[in-house]
């Protein structure tokens, strides 16, 4: 079985006899058999802490589930940094978390959660910030400053909990380089292993939004576009 792995700007050919392996269990191989110097990232090998998210054939994977095909091409992911090979910097994402405000802002002591409210954000919860969202997010790799597909997951995730007593500020925080940015085009929630939809949430923090009456403050800044009449306005 052959695998194309980039490195730097070039891809470099390997090859591996194991069969119906995943993709980590192949770039071990490789590792302690053909090439020591090649670099990758890995954790719990169980799907749970996202550190061995990487691309295979241009889509979003963790390797510790993927199972390799002959052919496939491997390289790390996009709109980070490469560290090496297919270890990446994933530290200006998860700065997203902070600036978001990705917690309990101001705690309701006397609203208890039960089985149903905890069930409401179960899936939420689940992110296992692999960054595979941001990798495939067409605004972030426009927009650095895009809070991002986690991020916003856990404002919601936050904004739905009946413990939040401030969700308006907490809606208001997003309002830039955040929500109203978001194409919706659904490449987050294709690619996450988890099955979170971030757009979804995104679609309910929009609803929030509305609600507050907060609407796109990307408006305000068209200089050109129609008229209610039709006409164009210059």
């Amino acid at each position: 079985m052959k695998i194309s792995i980039k490195r730097d700007d070039r891809f470099v050919e390997y090859e591996s006899a194991l069969e119906g392996a995943t993709l980590l269990e192949v770039l071990s191989d490789i590792k302690q058999n053909s090439d020591n110097s090649l670099c990758f990232s890995s954790g719990c090998r169980s799907s749970v802490c996202g550190s061995c998210s990487m691309r295979v054939n241009e889509v979003e994977v963790l390797a510790c589930s993927y199972k390799v095909q002959d052919g496939d091409i491997v390289e790390a992911l996009k709109n980070v940094e490469v560290i090496r090979d297919l270890v990446v910097d994933m530290d200006k994402a998860y700065s997203f978390n902070q600036k978001a405000k990705t917690w309990l802002s101001k705690l309701a002591l006397n609203n208890s959660l039960d089985e149903s409210d905890e069930k409401a954000n179960a899936l939420q919860s689940d992110c296992i910030l692999c960054g595979s969202c941001y990798s495939a997010c067409p605004v972030y790799a426009v927009n650095g400053e895009f809070l991002g597909p986690f991020s916003l997951t856990r404002v919601w995730k936050y904004v739905n909990d009946k413990r939040e007593e401030d969700v308006q500020e907490k809606v208001t925080d997003i309002q830039r380089n955040g929500i109203w940015d978001c194409t919706l085009c659904g490449n987050c929630s294709v690619v996450c292993p988890q099955n979170i939809s971030s757009k979804a949430d995104i679609e309910m923090l929009r609803m929030k939004s509305a609600q507050y009456g907060l609407m796109d403050p990307n408006f305000g800044s068209f200089d050109g576009g129609f008229g209610f009449d039709g006409s164009p306005q210059f």
